[in-house]
């Protein structure tokens, strides 16, 4: 296949490389289905680009710097100096080079790749237009099935376009080259959070605006109240039951944030950059989904069911554009299983066992359900759990903020979910995760040895406690 084909045919059509789109057609062209990929961006999609990889990235190298300025305890003392320009620098090479990866990964697997965008002709072809690049050309693909794997974009909000330089969406403000002096965020999710969390470290005053009455909605209370506390260790300023509404310029060459309560309160927050991080919005608009016999729900998304197909059997949606969980990771297992499905395997989707994390200061780790979960599921749930700071290796590392919660089923002890805050959860939540994937019980997590000291005792510890067994922590 070449840039000038005018019409092509092949077995499995994805349309989007990003994390699920990449990798369905990699596993299905080791299936050995003829594959083709179309992306009309950059491979790798918002998660490598602009989402997942990037903030990480600058999470990571905020905060060594806020380590360095504030370990005077551990007899260190420094101020060191940021270059933000530079940290973006470092960040993009990191970025292209794993975007490239993925570009190799898909051609070394077979995979035939046409940049353009996409738009259903019919419930079997495509047109994908091409970019300037290819002189506008367009080339026509017959398919038999078909993945949309087109992700989401940030939702915009009234009176605050991203066209204005001083309004920042999350892509924006993880390729900014200076650090602001006052940053006001617009939504206490995860993505504001880690950004608010990000350039609270680099020293910029940040006021977060939030219409609910707490940060991080979707998380157990004592799990926000953790990471809330941090952050306004930070300095980051909280302001709940409010919503923007719009912006006016200030006196100091700077920027007034105006909000508004459901009563009408008003108030005004300076800034010199506003980020808006209120959620993510599917990307299904110019695909001509009605062509197909597609009708995305109100809200744009594409119902599937736990096969990933569509309301058209051969046409599956995977990652965002399906909808929650939105979330890189489990992209790419819906990804695995389309691909699998197609291929005529007895491939479906468990959602209970895909993990969630949350990168702020401490880090959030869930997977499968909280106690209040199981007991409406009709478990009797039994918990168990684990302070940080009862924990020798997270005293070692300057960090005992956050537990350890194992929730479990009284009669059986099979693991059913996990909730951790504190230090690593991101890495330590497989842990929990792999229990419930595999149907284990807390007898399983306790009497596996686990590395002295590590924060992953952790675990060990709660699934002990939930049996009253446990020894470095008061059994309940």
């Amino acid at each position: 296949m070449t840039d000038t084909d005018d019409t092509i045919d092949t077995e499995v059509l994805v349309i989007g490389a990003g994390p699920g789109g990449y990798v369905a057609a990699i596993r299905a062209a080791q299936l050995g289905l003829d594959t083709t990929l179309v992306e009309r961006d950059a491979y790798g999609g918002a998660c490598l680009n602009r989402g997942c990889i990037p903030s990480k990235a600058l999470i990571t190298a905020s905060g060594l710097a806020h380590e360095a300025r504030t370990a005077e305890a551990m007899g260190i003392h420094a101020d060191p100096a940021v270059d933000l320009a530079r940290m973006v620098e470092w960040k993009d090479g990191i970025v292209d080079r794993l975007t490239g990866g993925v570009e190799k990964l898909c051609t070394a697997n077979g995979v035939d790749l046409v940049s353009g965008t996409a738009s259903f002709l019919d419930a079997h072809t495509v047109r994908v237009d091409r970019d300037d690049e290819n002189d506008g050309d367009a080339t026509s693909i017959g398919f038999e099935h078909a993945i949309v794997a087109t992700g989401s974009r940030p939702i915009e909000i009234p009176g605050f376009a991203f066209d204005d330089d001083h309004v920042w969406d999350s892509k924006a403000a993880l390729a900014a080259e200076s650090i602001p002096d006052r940053l006001v965020v617009v939504g206490g999710g995860y993505i504001g959070m880690e950004l608010a969390t990000v350039y609270a470290k680099l020293g910029t005053t940040v006021t977060v605006v939030e219409m609910l009455e707490d940060i991080l909605g979707p998380y157990q209370d004592d799990v926000k109240r953790i990471v809330r506390r941090r952050a306004e260790d930070l300095g980051i300023e909280f302001h709940f039951g409010e919503g923007a509404s719009g912006w006016s310029e200030s006196g100091d060459g700077g920027y007034l944030v105006h909000t508004e309560t459901d009563d009408g309160e008003e108030s005004a927050y300076p800034a010199d950059r506003v980020l808006v991080a209120v959620g993510r919005a599917p990307v299904t608009d110019g695909l001509a989904l009605e062509n197909a016999g597609i009708e995305p729900t109100d809200r744009g998304f594409l119902d599937t069911d736990d096969r990933t197909r569509t309301a058209v059997d051969h046409v599956h949606a995977v990652g965002d554009v399906a909808g929650d969980p939105m979330l890189a990771h489990a992209a790419s297992q819906e990804g695995v299983v389309a691909a699998e499905v197609v291929a005529g395997e007895p491939a479906a989707l468990d959602a209970q066992a895909i993990p969630a994390a949350v990168f702020t200061d401490p880090e959030i780790g869930t997977v499968g359900m909280t106690a209040a979960d199981a007991d409406e599921a009709g478990f009797d749930p039994v918990i168990g759990e684990m302070s940080f700071d009862a924990s020798g290796r997270a005293m070692t590392t300057g960090h005992t903020d956050g537990f350890v919660r194992i929730v479990a089923d009284a009669d059986t002890e099979f693991v059913l979910g996990a909730q951790i805050v504190g230090p690593e959860a991101s890495e330590l939540i497989a842990e929990p995760a792999l229990a419930v994937e595999l149907g284990a019980t807390l007898e399983d997590l306790a009497s596996t040895v686990h590395t002295h000291p590590t924060l992953a005792e952790a675990v060990m510890e709660a699934a002990e406690n939930a049996r009253g067994q446990a020894i470095h922590t008061l059994n309940r």
